[in-house]
């Protein structure tokens, strides 16, 4: 359902659209629908989105804002994530309110995940 005057959707660049596709299906269970060569999106994932083939990527540490996940398990989550090819920039650590870890995904989009769960 759309809804006036809120986030409603989120674009990402992808060097390696395919590669961008096989983690969040692996990890986080996505579906893509392809909409050309250049061009993947997904719904239902807590937000819509897609994913547009660009040589650039999303970082924090560069401006970008960056999505957040929720984990009941945050190690779990970390292993799948590694396990996917997934480049860990900052490991668990506590902050206030819960623990979480950044990652860039294989086109080096920067994500994190956090957890209210020790």
């Amino acid at each position: 359902m759309n809804v006036h005057e809120k986030i409603n959707y989120v674009e990402y660049p992808a060097k390696d659209l395919e590669a961008t596709k096989a983690f969040f299906s692996k990890v986080f269970g996505w579906s893509f629908v392809d909409y050309g060569p250049d061009y993947t999106a997904f719904s239902d994932e807590g937000i819509d989105g897609g994913f547009f083939r660009a040589n650039l990527s999303a970082s924090a540490k560069h401006g970008s804002a960056l999505i957040v996940f929720y984990s009941n398990d945050l190690s779990q989550t970390l292993a799948k994530v590694e396990e996917a090819g997934a480049t860990i920039l900052q490991p668990i650590f506590s902050f206030p309110g819960g623990r979480r870890f950044h990652f860039a995904e294989p086109s080096g989009n920067e994500f994190a995940v956090w957890s209210d769960i020790e």
